[in-house]
C-alpha cells in the first residue's frame, strides 16, 4: 500500500521493566480504552534511556494521522527530557499522543495544555541543574580543576555529509529526526549546522575571490589560445 494511501491507525506502545514483570495490565487498559489497536510494541526493557528498539520501531512506524496509545507516560520515558523529545517526534509526524492514566490526548487543547506545563516544569528542573553546574564549575575554577567541556565536531560523525545532504533536500526529514540520527540534542545539532554553513559561505567567498582576481586580459588570452589550438 502507498503511504499515502495509508489510513489512520490506532498505534500501541507497551513497556515492562524487567522479564518477571507481565504486560497485560497494560494491554487490558489500552484496550479497554480503544478497542480498535491495529498494531502493538510491546518491549521488557528499562526505560531510563531513548535508546529501545521497539521504541524507535514504533516511532519510525506511524505516520500522519495516527495515535498513539500508553498506558501512562512513564512508559514511553523516565525522565522528563527524554518524554518531551518523544512527544516532539510524533509532533512532527503530526501523530496523536494519548495516555490513559494521566488522561491525556494531545488532539485536544486540554490534553496540549498538560503537556505545556511538563515542558514548563522540565524547563525548571533544567534551570536548576544549569545553576548547579555553574557554581560546580565556578568552585572548579577556583581551585584550578575546570578544564571545560569538549567541543564536538562534525568530523566525529562519519555519515555527516550523508545526512546534511538528506536533511537540505528531504522536507520529511526534519530536525529532530537529524538530531536522532546522530544522537545529540537539536541545540547542539543546531550549532553544528551553523558552522557548516559558516564554514559553505567562506567556501563561496574565496572561490569568488579567486574568481575576481583573474586579470582581464589573461582570460581573453587564455580563451583565444584555446580558440586557436581547436581550429
Amino acid at each position: 500500500m502507498n503511504v499515502k494511501e495509508r489510513i489512520k491507525m490506532n498505534v500501541a506502545y507497551v513497556r515492562v521493566s524487567t522479564a518477571e514483570q507481565n504486560e497485560e495490565r497494560q494491554i487490558k487498559a489500552i484496550s479497554d480504552r480503544c478497542s480498535s489497536v491495529e498494531k502493538w510494541f510491546t518491549e521488557k526493557v528499562s526505560g531510563k534511556s531513548m535508546d529501545r528498539p521497539k521504541l524507535k520501531e514504533m516511532l519510525d512506524y506511524v505516520r500522519e494521522g495516527d495515535t498513539v496509545y500508553v498506558h501512562d507516560l512513564s512508559r514511553l520515558a523516565r525522565s522528563t527530557a527524554d518524554l518531551l523529545k518523544i512527544v516532539e517526534i510524533l509532533e512532527d509526524k503530526k501523530v496523536t499522543l494519548v495516555s490513559n492514566k494521566e488522561s491525556i490526548d494531545t488532539s485536544t487543547p486540554t490534553g496540549r495544555l498538560l503537556l505545556t506545563f511538563i515542558g514548563a516544569i522540565n524547563e525548571f528542573e533544567r534551570d536548576n541543574l544549569l545553576e548547579r553546574q555553574r557554581e560546580g564549575i565556578a568552585i572548579a575554577k577556583a581551585n584550578g580543576k575546570y578544564k571545560g567541556r569538549k567541543k564536538i565536531k562534525r568530523s566525529q560523525f562519519p555519515n555527516w555529509k550523508e545526512l546534511y545532504e538528506r536533511f537540505s533536500t528531504d522536507r520529511k526529514f526534519s530536525k529532530s529526526a537529524f538530531a536522532r540520527e546522530l544522537k545529540i540534542s537539536r541545540n547542539t545539532l543546531q550549532v553544528l549546522l551553523d558552522e557548516e554553513a559558516a564554514e559553505q559561505q567562506k567556501r563561496k567567498r574565496k572561490t569568488a575571490g579567486i574568481s575576481a582576481e583573474i586579470p582581464v586580459d589573461e582570460a581573453i588570452e587564455g580563451q583565444t589560445a584555446f580558440e586557436f589550438s581547436e581550429n
